[in-house]
């Protein structure tokens, strides 16, 4: 037996010990529905029912109830009965006990008893499920197919007997002419050259460092937000514990010298490239969680942050930055 046969065994021997301090039931789950349109199926129209009794029964060969309990439904229509021990229920069944009024009525008739199927069976634990059960209203409701309650004509008796139908000869079948012949059709011209496309900024990678973000000239960049915006707008309560609640992001990317600083500095320029470029490694949501995440832990974890940001912003030093004067 090699170590990895051994240490199999060994993790199965303490799960049958854990489980044999566990104490054994057995679990009856289903869900009772309205039948709106009191076709004994379920439909586009049924809906779940609560504060409905199901009650599971088992009898014997005389029809004798031997053993039953008895649940309600919750706002979703579940109902969950337990049996202490393992007891065999293949020849037990639910019901719908008691009605009431239920939902908008809909508890005048119930549906049919349904048999258990068994799921499961495992180390003196068991779990048994049963098709849908049905509570019905009084009558179906209007907006229902007439087709759910279908009433079969009754077939006039008629007065004497009908003669015997006369079959009429076939007509010779109809048969077209040949359609004549068309001449070609002369070639089309070909179609014009399209001009080039003009490139789409957003669609191509760029990643700028903060001090291209902090010029004039390059305001036009900003997209969602603005330099006046506040940083606890926009990284959320973390960051106005950290940052207080009055310092904009133009401030924030002029911050240096301090492990937080340079983590705001350098988050803050990457939410603005991740607006700016489709291609950037982060999107704006993830930017925003990283710097949370950042300030949530150590100073090494700061650092390390700050240093992912740094480097996604230079472009891993394949990406150049893009940005020309704004006009």
């Amino acid at each position: 037996m090699n170590w990895l046969e051994k240490f199999i065994l060994a993790a199965l021997l303490i799960l049958a010990a854990a489980i044999d301090g566990a104490q054994a039931d057995t679990m009856v789950s289903g869900t009772v529905f309205c039948d709106q349109c009191k076709d004994g199926e379920r439909s586009l129209f049924d809906y779940p029912i609560n504060g409905v009794k199901v009650q599971v029964a088992c009898s014997d060969s005389n029809g004798q109830i031997t053993m039953s309990r008895e649940e309600t439904t919750n706002w979703f229509g579940n109902y969950a009965v337990k049996f202490d021990g393992t007891p065999d229920l293949s020849g037990c069944f639910a019901q719908v006990s008691s009605t009431g009024q239920g939902s908008n009525g809909c508890g005048v008739s119930a549906g049919p008893a349904q048999s258990l199927r068994l799921m499961f069976r495992m180390f003196d634990m068991a779990m048994y499920a049963v098709d849908s059960l049905l509570t019905q209203p009084a009558q179906p409701m209007s907006f229902c197919p007439r087709s759910a309650n279908p009433v079969a004509p009754t077939p006039p008796t008629p007065s004497r007997p009908l003669p015997n139908p006369v079959t009429p000869a076939s007509p010779p079948p109809f048969r077209l002419p040949p359609l004549p012949k068309l001449p070609p059709l002369p070639p089309l011209p070909p179609l014009p050259t399209l001009p080039p496309m003009p490139p789409v900024p957003f669609l191509e990678a760029t990643a700028c460092p903060h001090q291209q973000w902090t010029l004039p000239e390059h305001k036009c960049y900003w997209r969602a937000v603005s330099p006046d915006t506040k940083v606890a707008v926009v990284f959320g309560l973390a960051a106005a514990r950290r940052y207080g609640t009055d310092l904009t992001l133009l401030q924030g990317l002029q911050g240096r010298g301090e492990p937080y600083r340079t983590l705001l500095r350098e988050g803050i320029t990457a939410f603005l490239n991740s607006y700016n470029s489709l291609q950037f490694p982060y999107n704006s949501i993830a930017v925003v969680q990283h710097l949370n995440y950042g300030l949530m832990g150590s100073n090494r974890n700061v650092l390390f942050t700050a240093l992912r940001f740094i480097r996604a912003n230079s472009g891993y030093g394949r990406v150049p930055c893009k940005f020309t004067a704004c006009k």
